[in-house]
């Protein structure tokens, strides 16, 4: 192929990203983008491998395996395994950029300034993703404990161990060819990194921590463009990059927290002022009883969380949704940004569902409504509902915003027991006057209201 096809197939890709990430941005277009993306990476990639004197053979043979690897992947995984995965691929990026900067030295070390500080970046950034990534998915998976690890000195340890890296980069840019050494300690430093970044922080801030890792398999991307001279590489990596930080920013805004706590992995390993705890008893109701209330209801929101990932409900909740219209109710769903275990886990779970997008809620659009709302369903959600934010000065999830059901004029909570939540907080919202457990799994429970609709 010659130049000026294959800098027409570089741009015709980057406007395909543009256009798909773009599309991303909405739940109606999110699949078109997905696939408009796709096509734009699949060009892109066929055009690089074309400059290098492959045929299409190999190409299509890579792509079909890929392709395989991919779709069995996206069919076989659970959907309350999707953050699990996220994380995974968030990983693969990180490693695969940090095999290109390698790679490119080990073959050619006597590289210039600029590709020697982009090797650098490439491994650096792609290492502590790798194994951040890694530490991230065994959270989630619950592989290894949820809690924060701390211990003391910590952050001093993670200051000293990133400035040695940085010293040592310096150093291996001045001599990369007989710096060998230099450069295998920089990898290592960088995959031990990772995982002392990641460690401390807890499973209830990890959707933070995924948006956060996807921009640096991003950044690594374009660090890796550098390094191989690759001008599609180096666009794709800065949106992915660029559009991580960003939506990294709205998650810690949905947290209370700040950007820099999440860089610095403070946040999770704060001191707390001692909490006295909610106070009272918890109020059950049997599912005949809530049928009842909801029989009169004028309005029902639904407030989904993990829980409802794990019983896999989101489909019975739709039809119980479509069940309650019918009767003359007006329904809608409560979307908190950081409910489930990476962004956006409610929004794929009700879309699979084929819940209407106009449906879901965003929880500042429901908060000012609440009070006007018949009844409240919370569906597996703990501390996205938890009171406690709003007063509670020795919670610790004190400040984060969070969707105000307790203002409903009833709340049924789904939960299995009065067991906390995946950040370990027990929830006031169980023990309040307008509160009524329904203790069961979610699934069988809303199939038990539907029973008593159809009867």
């Amino acid at each position: 192929m010659s130049d000026v096809l294959i800098n027409f197939a570089y741009i015709f890709s980057a406007v395909l990203f543009v256009f798909g990430l773009k599309m991303l941005g909405s739940p109606a277009t999110a699949r078109k983008g997905n696939l408009l993306s796709a096509v734009g990476m699949g060009l892109a990639i066929a055009a690089v491998l074309l400059t290098k004197g492959l045929s299409f053979h190999y190409i299509l043979i890579a792509a079909a395996a890929g392709g395989a690897i991919g779709f069995f992947a996206a069919k076989l995984v659970a959907m309350t395994a999707m953050p699990e995965m996220v994380a995974l691929f968030n990983g693969s990026g990180g490693i695969a950029s940090l095999l290109v900067g390698w790679s490119v030295y080990h073959y050619q070390p006597h590289g210039d300034m600029l590709t020697s500080i982009t090797t650098i970046l490439s491994v650096l950034i792609g290492g502590v993703t790798f194994t951040g990534s890694i530490v991230a998915w065994g959270k989630l998976s619950e592989k290894i404990s949820s809690k924060p690890f701390l211990y003391p000195g910590q952050q001093i340890v993670n200051s000293v161990l990133m400035l040695g890296v940085l010293i040592g980069g310096a150093v291996f840019c001045m001599d990369p060819a007989n710096n060998y050494p230099i450069f295998l300690i920089i990898v290592l430093a960088s995959l031990i990194l990772g995982v002392m970044v990641v460690i401390p922080i807890g499973g209830g801030d990890m959707p933070v921590v995924i948006s956060l890792l996807n921009s640096y398999s991003g950044l690594a991307a374009c660090a890796a463009g550098f390094v191989i001279q690759n001008n599609i590489l180096i666009v794709a990596g800065s949106m992915v990059g660029a559009a991580g930080i960003i939506l990294t920013n709205i998650m810690c805004k949905a947290m209370n927290r700040s950007l820099n706590n999440v860089l610095f992995s403070g946040f999770g390993s704060g001191t707390q002022k001692k909490s006295s705890g909610p106070q009272g008893e918890a109020k059950p109701i049997s599912v005949q009883d809530a049928y009842y209330i909801l029989e009169a209801a004028g309005s029902v929101v639904f407030v989904p969380g993990y829980g409802m990932a794990v019983a896999q409900a989101q489909h019975v909740v739709r039809e119980l949704g479509e069940i309650l219209e019918e009767n003359g109710a007006e329904v809608s769903y409560a979307i908190h940004p950081v409910a489930g275990r990476m962004p956006g886990h409610m929004n794929v779970l009700l879309a699979e569902a084929n819940v209407s997008y106009d449906k879901l809620i965003e929880m500042d659009v429901i908060n000012p409504n609440m009070e006007n709302i018949d009844v409240a369903v919370v569906i597996g959600a703990n501390d996205v509902v938890n009171p406690a934010a709003r007063h509670d000065e020795g919670s610790p999830i004190y400040g984060m915003p969070i969707i105000d059901v307790d203002k409903a004029k009833t709340v049924f909570v789904l939960k299995r027991s009065m067991n906390p939540g995946f950040a370990g907080i027990q929830n006031e919202l169980f023990f309040a006057e307008n509160t009524r457990m329904v203790f069961g799994d979610a699934k069988e429970t809303l199939s038990g209201l539907i029973a008593e609709f159809k009867d």
